[in-house]
């Protein structure tokens, strides 16, 4: 079942000899349970893909779906209220609050979404993610690996329909890296989640049910195949 689709998305900047199409037309759809990569080099349009995909931008023509809503149609309240109950962002700097432990993050992020996750189960993705132990840390004290991990706790907080990864194992060498596909990948297959990882890292692909390729703001999928066991 497609949880997401881009149906004939362009995104353009600028206008007259200074416009820039970003973002080609674009036909992309993504169902349950899957992992998908959409990988490309930098300035390619990964990441105004990623964007609109999550709403945080609109494009210039074309349609949004999410679990059947059309966001383009929507307000920028109502979009939000969708981001907050539908999608997770996992961004390559981790996206924590320095001055905060990981347990505060999480503290915050339930006032925000306004305590969608009861505290057994946020102990669970504690378990799930071997972040037990790190809750009274702040993210200064913690390892790359570590901060992703705590990053993607607060992406799957409140178990959203889709999860939005934005390099997030740039920073991370290779054995950090595959620690974060395989939670990765084992979230989405354990929750029958969505999620969509935008990056220039080809060492991930293997972990991915589809591969698309991004080229000067044109999706092609390069590779649909199942995800490495």
């Amino acid at each position: 079942m497609a949880i997401l689709e881009l149906n004939q998305v362009k995104k353009s900047f600028g206008t007259g000899h200074k416009k820039v199409e970003a973002l080609k037309e674009t036909n992309f759809q993504a169902n349950k349970g899957e992992l998908v990569a959409v990988i490309g080099p930098s300035g390619s349009g990964k990441s105004t893909f990623l964007t609109i995909a999550g709403g945080l931008q609109t494009p210039s023509s074309g349609d949004i779906i999410i679990n059947n809503q059309n966001l383009t149609a929507l307000n920028e309240k109502k979009r939000s209220k969708i981001r907050l109950k539908e999608i997770g962002f996992i961004l390559q700097s981790s996206n924590l609050i320095p001055f905060l432990t990981v347990d505060m993050q999480m503290k915050l992020l339930d006032k925000v979404k306004k305590g969608n996750m009861t505290k057994e189960e946020l102990e669970q993705l504690y378990e799930d993610l071997g972040i037990g132990d790190l809750r009274s840390k702040y993210p200064v004290d913690l390892s790359g690996g570590e901060r992703q991990r705590a990053a993607i706790a607060k992406a799957l907080y409140s178990n959203p329909s889709i999860i939005l990864a934005d390099e997030p194992t740039a920073s991370l060498d290779s054995d950090r890296a595959y620690e974060v596909m395989e939670l990765l990948k084992s979230e989405t297959k354990n929750k029958n989640t969505t999620t969509i990882v935008v990056t220039h890292d080809i060492r991930l692909i293997g972990y991915c049910d589809k591969v698309y390729n991004m080229t000067d703001g044109v999706l092609t999928l390069e590779k649909e195949k199942q995800a490495v066991e």
